[in-house]
């Protein structure tokens, strides 16, 4: 979702614009932020799904097909967006005849942008990697991944102010994606006192893990206590945490192939074992050019202290890590992407 945020925010022209998405899915609260107008239509995956679950999920999908057809119909598009998840197959199978710019976020792409992807009229990708999972048929361009303005102004000074912390000990930012990690909450807990003698650290648990953090709370000193900074959940103030940040713990997700370059931070990445392989390969890319150490989900509990403090202690292997991030970083990659959705709107674009 943040990366056609980003999009929308960059676009050079006053536009209008709508969010489609999935019944049920994380955009209501995230969009009912914006001033973005959102639809919501059926949207369910048919590959590799259970025989129980095929006809249902068919029925999802022809259901989201003609639902997708009245918005379309409605809301009348130049150029359509897309970045991912099955809601986006209706909305494609819907939409023949309005020109599309597929953004693929993860180095290799999942099946629901595979299959958006044949219909695209520009697929715009984050590394020169993700072209070789396409079609040579296909346009492909590399704009990198797109990061939000305020992410890309932080300052790291008024970012630890806004955060509020206090000491000058590095600050390490852990965090699993919007809805937690629970192997990575746990893994910091375990260790949390320890690690809490070298840094202090901001953790943002995910609302299913958040009722847990009073307990941790409770078994802290007084002075580890003033130095874990624990949230559920950040909205404005992500940038802040992110901008504030020594070294990063977090999953292998999309964000960290454009976020974490940007801001020229190092990280220690679990990839996701359930979405391995997708992960596993943004992991790859950062860590083979020293933007990132790789820590194995099963080996967490054990490997987490000592990968992290042995980093914090290297000043100067931190600070390569750093330089080999931000030379990664394609700041104008937002801007990218809203010139081709531009162009297609004015009926210049790539054909």
């Amino acid at each position: 979702m943040y990366p056609a945020l980003a999009v929308v925010e960059a676009l050079a022209v006053k536009a209008k614009v709508l969010w489609i998405g999935g019944e049920g899915g994380m955009e209501g609260s995230l969009i009912g932020r914006t001033e973005i107008p959102l639809k919501s239509i059926p949207a369910a995956g048919v590959h590799g799904v259970g025989v129980r679950s095929l006809p249902k999920n068919a029925l999802q999908l022809g259901r989201g097909i003609f639902e997708a057809r009245k918005v379309i119909r409605e809301f009348e598009p130049d150029v359509i967006l897309f970045t991912g998840g099955y809601v986006g197959i209706p909305v494609a199978m819907a939409s023949r005849k309005v020109p599309k710019v597929v953004f693929t976020p993860d180095i290799e792409p999942g099946l629901a942008l595979r299959v958006i992807s044949k219909f695209a009229n520009v697929i715009t990708v984050t590394t020169e990697e993700s072209k070789s999972y396409y079609s040579s048929r296909k346009i492909v361009k590399v704009t990198g991944y797109p990061t939000r303005i305020s992410l890309q102004k932080i300052n790291k000074k008024s970012a630890r102010d806004r955060m509020n912390l206090k000491s000058e000990r590095p600050v390490v930012l852990v965090f699993g994606g919007s809805r937690g990690a629970r192997s990575i909450n746990y893994a910091l807990w375990k260790n949390l006192a320890e690690l809490l003698v070298v840094a202090e650290v901001i953790h943002i648990t995910g609302e299913l893990d958040w009722p847990e953090v009073e307990r941790v709370q409770r078994a802290l000193g007084s002075e580890e206590r003033d130095l874990y900074h624990a949230h559920d959940y950040l909205h404005e103030e992500m940038a802040a945490a992110l901008g504030a940040a020594d070294l990063i713990v977090s999953r292998a997700g999309a964000s960290s192939l454009g976020e974490y370059p940007i801001l020229g931070v190092p990280s220690v990445l679990v990839p996701y074992p359930h979405a391995w392989r997708y992960q596993k390969v943004n992991a790859d890319y950062l860590s083979t050019r020293g933007a990132a150490v790789i820590v194995r989900d099963l080996e967490l509990d054990d490997s987490l202290l000592p990968t992290v403090t042995e980093l914090l202690k290297d000043g100067n292997k931190l600070e390569e890590m750093a330089f080999a991030a931000a030379k990664l970083a394609m700041p104008q990659a937002a801007q990218s992407i809203a010139m081709e959705l531009e162009g297609f709107a004015k009926g210049t674009g790539t054909a």
